[in-house]
Order: structure tokens, then C-alpha cells, then sequence
């Protein structure tokens, strides 16, 4: 509330003047950002591609979707954001007419998690490590904005701490923990039989990856969950990463190469005794990995790198 204060005579007069063109203010600034929501949210496509005869990945806006359709039902990885719930459902309609069984969070992030309400009403039962349920409970800061408890009925109901497996679709899924990586509740999702495997965003394809520190992620875990992804894939794996395309052992390894060396690179200037604001300003650390550059650009990577190897 802004209070003015001039004459007796026509104070109130002014005041009340000013707190209607505040409230005008306000309620177009929330026009304005509610229309901008509305047209990008009617702007997404939902992408369906499919990769082998019972597994496909959805690409729209947020991370990428994975559908696992078969005589038992449905199995999605993530849902990306609330508003598009029904341009994914009917994405899935042109793949099965049946309903989603199961749905399991990469992650805690909202483009992952969004959707999980919409899931939850209609009647999918949703999975994730514990670390997920626990960060969804609470109130977060991400990227510095404070981001809201979700419902309960948004929670997963089923959690695990490292490995668990689902028999389903004449399939062995194995959902396996990353400790530490992008977040400190990232899985990894892999189809031994259909041998694919969805990383969510412990992988960014072609891309500097994003990594959480503030809720647990780190760059050594996030190597060592790369490693794990290799050990896992062979030469005809099919990798869905958390963000961008399609995806193979061979590139995974490049990807690990890129986070080792910039890792090196990095802890040997925390050596000499270099400071953040040395490391943020240094290009040589990142030379040689400009393609790279995307939302997480060379400075912010080297930022990331350094914050989580600093208490090392």
C-alpha cells in the first residue's frame, strides 16, 4: 500500500486516486502474463516419435517424455508442465487407446513434475527416489525463485532409495538412482529387453549440462551417473536425454570426455588458489567446447564446476 501525504484537504482524494491506477496496474501486468501463457502453452506441439515398436518419446515443452506401450498398459516417464496434460494425453491416444498405469519422475524439477496432479486424476500412480517426494513436499528455490509445496496428490506414492525393477510389457525396466548428479534425486530409466534408456536431465544432449547444487547435484556425480549410463548402453542403445535429441553410447562418451576434462580443468585452478570470480571470467577453461554453449552457456558451467568442487 503507498500512502501520500500533501494537504488535509485532498489527501484521501489523491490516495485513493493512486491505489486504483495501482490495482489497473496490476491487473494488467497479470493479463498480460496469464495471455502470455495462454499463447505459448496453445503454440506447443506435441511431438511423437518412436524408436521402437513399444517405446516412444514426446517432445514438447520441458523435458522429453517417455511412453512404454503394451498388453500390460502404459508407462510414461515425466509429463513436462500442467497446462500441456491434454495435448500429451491425446498425443498418447494416437499411439494406445489405453490409460497410463505408471508414471515416474526423473526428478523434482517442474518441467519433469508438472503435469503430476493432472496424472494423479487420471488414475496414474507415480513413482520417483525419495529425494523426490521429499523436495515436492517442501517449499524449493530453484534458480532463484521460490517454487511452492505441490499437492499431495501430486506426490509420488511410490519411492525407492536405489534400484528398483518393474515387470511390465514382457519388459525388465530397471529405474536406478544417480547419486548426487543433476539433483540428489535424479533415476535413470532403462528397457534391458527394448534397450533403451532415458537418462532425464542427467544427460543435456549436445549441451552444457544444468546442474542443481542447491538440491544436491554435483559434477562428479553427474560423471559418474555418465559412467553408469555407459556401463548400462552398448553400441545399438537407444538414449532419450532430459533435454534435446535422440542420442548413443558413442556420443555419451564425447559428453563424459567434455565433463572430465572441464572438471580437471577447473579443480586445477581451485589448486593454484584461483578465486570464483577468476574462474567465471576464464574462456581458456572451457576452449574447445563452444558448440556446447545453450541455455547453460561456458561461464555458467564453469560457475557450476567450480561451486561444487569448492569444499573439495
Amino acid at each position: 500500500m503507498l500512502d501520500i501525504y500533501i494537504f488535509p484537504d485532498n489527501s484521501y482524494k489523491l490516495k485513493t486516486t493512486i491505489m486504483k491506477h495501482l490495482k489497473n496496474s496490476l491487473f494488467i501486468i497479470s493479463l498480460f502474463f496469464a495471455l502470455n501463457s495462454y499463447a505459448q502453452n496453445r503454440e506447443v506441439q506435441i511431438k511423437v516419435n518412436k524408436l521402437t515398436d513399444n517405446i516412444y518419446m514426446l517432445v514438447g515443452q520441458g523435458g522429453n517424455i517417455g511412453v512404454f506401450v503394451g498388453n500390460d498398459g502404459v508407462f510414461m516417464i515425466d509429463d513436462q508442465f500442467a497446462p500441456l496434460t491434454p495435448k500429451i494425453l491425446a498425443a498418447i491416444k494416437t499411439i494406445t487407446s489405453k490409460p497410463v498405469n505408471y508414471l515416474v519422475n526423473t526428478h523434482w524439477h517442474g518441467d519433469h513434475t508438472g503435469g503430476n496432479l493432472n496424472m494423479a486424476n487420471e488414475g496414474a500412480i507415480i513413482v520417483s527416489h525419495e529425494n523426490v517426494r521429499k523436495r515436492m513436499s517442501m517449499d524449493q528455490v530453484i534458480r532463484g525463485r521460490k517454487r511452492k509445496a505441490s499437492p499431495q496428490k501430486a506426490l509420488p506414492v511410490i519411492t525407492f532409495t536405489q534400484d528398483m525393477m518393474y515387470h511390465f510389457n514382457n519388459d525388465d525396466v530397471l529405474i536406478s538412482h544417480i547419486h548426487n548428479a543433476h539433483t540428489d534425486g535424479d533415476a535413470l530409466v532403462y528397457f534391458t529387453k527394448n534397450n533403451v534408456l532415458h537418462m532425464g536431465d542427467a544427460y543435456f544432449q549436445g549441451k552444457f549440462p544444468y546442474i542443481d547444487i542447491a538440491s544436491g547435484g554435483s559434477i562428479d556425480g553427474y560423471i559418474d551417473g555418465i559412467k553408469k549410463a555407459i556401463l548400462l548402453s552398448d553400441e545399438n542403445t537407444i538414449i532419450i536425454p532430459g533435454h534435446g535429441n535422440i542420442s548413443n553410447k558413442k556420443e555419451m562418451k564425447s559428453y563424459l570426455k567434455m565433463l572430465e576434462t572441464l572438471r580437471n580443468r577447473v579443480f586445477q585452478e581451485l589448486k593454484q588458489g584461483k578465486s570464483l570470480e577468476q574462474v567465471t571470467k576464464d574462456n581458456n577453461i572451457t576452449k574447445g567446447y563452444k558448440s556446447y554453449n545453450g541455455w547453460i552457456n561456458a561461464e555458467k558451467i564453469r560457475i557450476a564446476i567450480y561451486k561444487s568442487l569448492e569444499n573439495k
